[in-house]
This record gives C-alpha cells, structure tokens and sequence, in this order.
C-alpha cells in the first residue's frame, strides 16, 4: 500500500502563462477533481461511521480516507493556485458522500467494498481521461505538468483503493451488480454535474 503523501509545487522554470484555451480546459477538470475528492472523503466518513468497530477493517479505511485527505489539500490547493470557482454544490457533495458510505456500510463490509470498487472505477477512469486531454496540450508549461503528476498520483492511489476492496470481497456483496451499476452511474452523473456548476 502506497503512503499518503503530498506531491511538492515544482519551481517554475518554464514561467509561460496558460492560455485561455488552456485555462477553459484545466479549471473544470480542477473544479470536478476538487469536488469528487470532498465525496471521496465522505465515503470513506460514512464508512468509518459505521464499520469503524471492527478491528481487521479500520486500518484499512483509515488509510484509503487519509489518502482522500491528502487527495483533497492537493486539489484544493490548486484551486486556489489557479483562481478556479470551486463547485458550488460541495455541501451536496459532502452528504451525498456520508449517505453513500454509511448506507453501504450498513449492507455489510461486502456493500462497503462493492462502493468503494465502483467508485474507484468510475474515477480511475476519469482521471486516465484527464491525463490524456492534458497530454494533447501543446506545449505544456510547469503548471500543467504538476497538475499531469497530481492527476496521475491521485488515479493511483485511487486505483490501490479498487484493488483492495475486490480482495476484501467487494464482489461478495448482495446484488453486487445492480449496487455497482448505480454507483457507478452516480458518480458519472456527480462529475458532469460537479464540472458545470
């Protein structure tokens, strides 16, 4: 399992500024990126909420949700870096995020895992096409590719968090099918919503 840390600001050496082609192109993959990781955090809250008296299992969501946190500061910061308009519904975000955790969570350990796989798809898989549209960008700057390694950082560990709930049963929940259609369907719904508003 990877640590939680931080990625370091590089110091600019390549000091161009952004377009605003480029500029209409990062601010809403900043925004939704900043908004998704607030509903991670809340996932794994709720989670913890409900399943954090078993022994074996809190080690584990305590690691997933403190990579959400560092996941969280690293976006939040670039929204203040780049004057990006955070999402206006972050409190829809943050309890939208507690219910899912917590009503997973109150399935059983499976459901809870099952959430965290389809999550972790869905986001994976968003930030790969984050990391593609940032590559066809001509003539990148430093600004870019920071955010290129933040991207790519956060997809890991996103991607570690699928890997551990498939082995901690995530395909063993009740219906998991189903549970994983409308989860994963809810957080593509949450990302177009979360890049426009």
């Amino acid at each position: 399992m990877s640590s939680p840390t931080s990625l370091t600001p590089v110091t600019p050496t390549n000091k161009r500024e952004l377009t605003q082609e480029e500029k209409d192109i990062i601010h809403p993959m900043i925004r939704v990126d900043q908004s998704g990781e607030v509903g991670a955090y809340y996932i794994y809250k709720g989670q913890i909420a409900v399943l954090g008296q078993n022994p074996k299992l809190r080690p584990l969501l305590e690691m997933m949700w403190d990579q959400e946190r560092v996941h969280l500061e690293l976006f939040s910061d670039l929204v203040g870096q780049h004057r990006v308009r955070p999402s206006l519904l972050r409190p829809v975000w943050e309890i939208a995020g507690f219910v899912v955790g917590a009503g997973t969570a109150l399935m059983g350990k499976e459901a809870a895992m099952a959430c965290t796989e389809a999550v972790e798809t869905v986001i994976g898989d968003h930030y790969n096409d984050q990391l593609r549209k940032l590559h066809e960008l001509q003539n990148p700057n430093d600004q870019l590719n920071y955010l290129s390694k933040t991207i790519a950082k956060c997809r890991d560990d996103e991607l570690e968090h699928h890997d551990i709930a498939v082995e901690h049963d995530a395909r063993q929940a009740p219906l998991h099918s189903l549970l994983s259609a409308v989860i994963k369907q809810g957080c593509k719904t949450a990302i177009w919503v979360a890049e426009r508003v």
